[in-house]
């Protein structure tokens, strides 16, 4: 019986660590000082995407996506964002845009939009939380890092 404890212990702790190694499930703050401010007014687009009018932010705002999504999306939405089946798979969100190097931008935009009020509302259905507002947490410029981030992972 004592040999047993230590494999019980050991196999405790691996299945505690897979359940939560997606990420913390406090919601994290972003740092995003280092990319160009947009003011408190909703933007209907994302500024840091490779066609948008910060563009030449779209590198550092990928980064700070990355960092941003794996600790506050990836536990729901997969890691690298290549859903496990929880949630939806945010690589596919441009899908019905067209060609990625000459997108449909009124589809884009629309998909934004979607992205940029699903993030700071959540969603409910039901009663029941399927996604966590995350508008006390992040600014407008972290929700474009991440959709930054996001955009920058090809579906398979």
């Amino acid at each position: 019986m004592k040999t047993t404890r230590p494999l019980l212990a050991a196999l405790a702790l691996a299945i505690a660590g897979g359940v939560f190694a997606h990420g913390d499930m406090a919601p994290q703050a972003v740092d995003t000082h280092t990319l160009p401010q947009l003011g408190d007014k909703p933007l209907d687009d994302n500024p840091y995407s490779a066609l948008g009018s910060k563009a030449t932010a779209n590198g550092e705002a990928v980064r700070i996506g990355s960092s941003a999504y794996n600790a506050n999306c990836a536990r729901c939405h997969g890691l690298e964002a290549k859903s496990g089946g929880i949630a939806p798979d945010l690589r596919k969100l441009n899908a019905d845009c067209g060609d990625a190097k000459k997108p449909d931008k009124a589809c884009m935009a629309e998909m934004d939009q979607y992205f940029y009020s699903t993030v700071m509302q959540g969603r409910t259905r039901d009663g029941r939380v399927y996604m966590p507002p995350f508008k006390e947490i992040f600014t407008q410029e972290a929700v474009w890092a991440i959709r930054s981030y996001v955009d920058s992972k090809k579906p398979d």
